[in-house]
Parts: structure tokens; C-alpha cells; sequence
């Protein structure tokens, strides 16, 4: 039986290992969603269309539904250019693709978060905001990852990640137990755990 998965942020840190490594599973279709053109087989779109229309706008690229959805789409304040653009990516574009993957027949959500969504600061407030309106949108399953400081290069550089990066690498024997969730972790472990969660069911993914 082929899985039909909707994917949104497969240029990123995380998405490119994501997109790769669905992209070799015989059993699986993976439409990667994108706001530019990163590779040949992604699918442009646009996410201002989108959040006016969301299941019209993946209908155009995935006309015979779905049934995972991911998302790892995010950004920064700093990238973003402001606190309301990067709202606007990280939770309404994310928002409206669910919605619209939901509408799709999609039945699994799977999101990356952040360590301590929900918490002080723009940044987890704008993470709990994502996280809870997905939950409410009746997804037969949602599995939310919340990972710390992820390692790994990116092609579009990010000086103060870069710096939390090397400070999580130089702190990692201090953080034990409960403060281990907020070390740094490999963006390839992350996403080896969403691959392992797609189709998966009976629970929901816990802090990584």
C-alpha cells in the first residue's frame, strides 16, 4: 500500500534529510512543497495563496490526497526580518498547510517544534500557538517533536545558531537528565525519528 505524504520545509535543516530519505522508500509518494525552487522535484507554491486557500492550493500539486502530513517549516526573528513575519511562517503558513492536508483526507500530522514551546519569549509562544491550534484541527494523529539545539549545516547561514551550536557541543557533558532535551541534537537524528513516525499510530512522539 503507498503512503501519500505532504511535506513542507524540505530545504531546511531538517527537511532535506526528511526528503531524502522518503524519496527512496518504494512504498512512499512525497511531495516536497516549497516557497523557492531548491531542487528539481520540489513544488513551488505560493503560501500567501495558500493561507487564502488552503485546500485548493494543494489540490493543484496533490490532486489525489494525502495521508501524512509534516511539516518543518520554521524560521527566526532575525531571518524573518521581524516578529510578524516570522508568525507568519511559523505558525500561518504551517497552519494553512495543515489545513489543508487535513481537507485532503490527510489522517497524521507530524510537526517540528522547539524545546519549551509555550514558554517566555516570541519565539515559544509562537511554537505553543503552532502546536496547539494543529491539535485542534482533528487530525487522527498528531506527533509534535520537540528537539533543542539542532547541529548540522545549513545552506542559508544563521550566525547566532551557528554560535548555539558550538556553545551546545562544548556543554553537552553538563547536560544530563532533565536538561538533556535542551543539548544540541543532529538534525539527522531528527529526522530519522519522523520517517519512523510516518503511518505510525496509538501515540503521540514525546520531547526529543
Amino acid at each position: 500500500m503507498t503512503t501519500r505524504i505532504l511535506l513542507i520545509g524540505g530545504s531546511g535543516l531538517i527537511g532535506h534529510f526528511v526528503d531524502a530519505d522518503l524519496a527512496t522508500r518504494p512504498d512512499i509518494i512525497v511531495t516536497s512543497l516549497t516557497r523557492r525552487q531548491s531542487s528539481g522535484a520540489d513544488h513551488v507554491i505560493d503560501f500567501e495563496r495558500l493561507c487564502a486557500a488552503p485546500d485548493a492550493t494543494l489540490r493543484t500539486v496533490a490532486p489525489t490526497g494525502a495521508d501524512v502530513a509534516i511539516s518543518c517549516l520554521g524560521t527566526t526573528i532575525r531571518a524573518a526580518g521581524s516578529q510578524a513575519a516570522m508568525f507568519r511562517v511559523d505558525h500561518d503558513y504551517v497552519l494553512a498547510f495543515a489545513r489543508g492536508a487535513h481537507a485532503l483526507g490527510a489522517r497524521q500530522f507530524i510537526l517540528v517544534s522547539s524545546v519549551g514551546a509555550g514558554g517566555p519569549g516570541f519565539y515559544l509562544r509562537t511554537k505553543g500557538a503552532i502546536e496547539r491550534d494543529i491539535r485542534a484541527l482533528g487530525f487522527s494523529r498528531v506527533d509534535i517533536l520537540r528537539p533543542g539545539i539542532l547541529l548540522g549545516h545549513r545552506a542559508q547561514a544563521r550566525p547566532m545558531e551557528a554560535i548555539g551550536q558550538r556553545l551546545a557541543t562544548a556543554l553537552a557533558p553538563l547536560m544530563v537528565g532533565r536538561l538533556s532535551r535542551y543539548g544540541g541534537i543532529d538534525a539527522k537524528t531528527v529526522a530519522k525519528a519522523i520517517v519512523g513516525l510516518v503511518g505510525a499510530g496509538g501515540y503521540r512522539m514525546p520531547d526529543i
